[in-house]
């Protein structure tokens, strides 16, 4: 049997409740993954997670370029998104919620340290120029079949979900683990529609538990 972990995505404070880039329901895949961390400790499976980590002149936030958050522009000969200043590293919003298990990650990956690349993808920058620790790790502990949910499902989900499926990871996404910014209402649908037209495996929280015993 291949080996399996669980990846939470970005379940940081400023993306929930009153955080600065807040995702509609955020605080509601917590519980998700408190349901899920026992169910893969018991079964001697990791769980990981990745952290937005910016420095607090990262070239994705708005504030650097004068601009209203949300406009696009480019960063890097890349299309952005610029963003409110968020995950800044150190500070309280880049905290991992404070009700998430968090005695029980075993391993934590930083992203977007770069200033000049955003990192929606918890294994790459979003040109494929750098990559993270994750998938150096996962190769040596084996595994092959990641679990992924987190937020946000739009931009940091589906680029992981996408990188994972390109390494030839099995991938199944927990959607109810998940919520979106949704600029475009329908971003979070068409998000999973991709992960799914990609390979991945979708599954709500009760299907998951269900269908594995």
């Amino acid at each position: 049997m291949k080996a399996r972990a669980l990846l939470l995505v970005d379940l940081q404070n400023d993306f929930c409740a009153g955080g600065a880039l807040a995702v509609a329901g955020g605080d509601s895949t917590v519980d998700v993954a408190n349901t899920l961390i026992p169910w893969f400790k018991s079964r001697g499976e990791p769980v990981l997670t990745s952290m937005d980590w910016h420095p607090a002149n990262h070239g994705s936030f708005a504030s650097q370029h004068g601009v209203e958050p949300f406009v696009t522009g480019e960063l890097e000969g890349l299309a952005q998104t610029f963003w409110p200043d968020h995950c800044v590293q150190g500070s309280e919003g880049a905290a991992l919620h404070p009700l998430l298990d968090q005695q029980a990650i075993d391993a934590v990956f930083h992203k977007g340290e770069n200033p000049l690349i955003d990192s929606y993808s918890a294994f790459f920058d979003n040109g494929h120029r750098q990559q993270t620790a994750l998938h150096d790790w996962l190769q040596a502990h084996g595994v092959r079949e990641l679990v992924v949910m987190g937020l946000a499902t739009d931009y940091c989900v589906k680029f992981t979900v996408q990188d994972a499926l390109q390494l030839g990871y099995e991938v199944s996404v927990i959607t109810d683990g998940c919520r979106g910014v949704n600029l475009h209402a329908d971003d979070s649908t068409q998000a999973f529609m991709a992960m799914a037209s990609g390979g991945a495996t979708l599954y709500t929280l009760a299907d998951w538990l269900e269908t594995h015993g």
